[in-house]
């Protein structure tokens, strides 16, 4: 044991805790940028991780990610987790999330946003809400969960449930499933929509509420004010209105 009384073999294990203030733009790890008003680092074996506070941000090359808090750990920092004031923008795709809570999977390229969640796919035109939405973008497919909305030109669904495949802009929609589109109203157990091709699937318990066009009436002809009564009359029809035609029998009897 040494003049300190620590023995060397628990030296490994203590905690080291480093604190820093006002750090700008510096570079975390390879491929890791923050910025943040208060720096707190963890080096303790197994327990390592850094936590930004105050104008909290990450950028890498694929994610830029704001918030009040950030907390980085796992090996080369692989995970992210962020809350408060929350914006991210993946970067390759053009998304941006924003929501209560964020965690991040770098390595299997996950994002998942809880808590009033929202995300705007600016490629496509669309934005996605609802209480939980988890994003994997290996398999460009986006989960979303409870109190679900969608929107986009001509378009607004709701359910409690849907999976959007954005390679082949395919959207799927359960749990009480509801949608608007271009005026007509359905209603399924499960509805699927092909944003590519303008199409709509509906299975179990269809519902559908279409929105017809009444074929135009063709305008009343105004009187003609200069018309005389009887006009109206074929050119061979001497019969006045209001009159009984002559009896030709009558005038045969006369002349015999």
């Amino acid at each position: 044991m040494n003049r300190h009384g620590i023995s060397p073999r628990l030296l490994p294990t203590l905690l080291v805790v480093v604190l820093f203030a006002g750090v700008g733009i510096v570079p975390l790890a390879a491929d890791l940028q923050i910025e943040a008003d208060r720096w707190r680092s963890v080096f303790a074996e197994g327990r390592e991780r850094t936590v930004l506070s105050g104008n909290a941000r990450v950028v890498s090359d694929r994610i830029d990610v704001q918030a009040d808090e950030i907390e980085l750990y796992g090996t080369d920092y692989r995970y992210v987790r962020a809350s408060g004031n929350l914006r991210i923008v993946e970067l390759e795709r053009d998304l941006v999330l924003t929501g209560g809570s964020l965690f991040v999977d770098r390595d299997r390229d996950l994002i998942r946003v809880e808590g009033s969640a929202e995300m705007e796919d600016r490629a496509n035109e669309m934005i996605v809400r609802g209480g939980f939405i988890e994003y994997q973008g290996e398999r460009e497919l986006t989960i979303v969960q409870i109190g679900v909305r969608i929107l986009r030109e001509d378009l607004v669904a709701r359910a409690e449930f849907a999976r959007y495949r954005r390679d082949d802009e395919v959207l799927e929609l359960s749990g009480l499933p509801r949608i608007v589109w271009k005026d007509d109203e359905y209603r399924a157990a499960r509805i699927l929509v092909d944003l590519a091709a303008d199409e709509i699937s509906l299975r179990g318990e269809v519902r559908a509420e279409l929105r017809t066009t009444d074929p135009e009436e063709e305008p009343e002809e105004e009187p003609d004010e200069d018309a005389v009564p009887g006009d109206e009359l074929g050119p061979d029809d001497d019969t006045v209105p209001g009159e009984p035609a002559p009896d030709e029998s009558e005038d045969t009897n006369a002349d015999s």
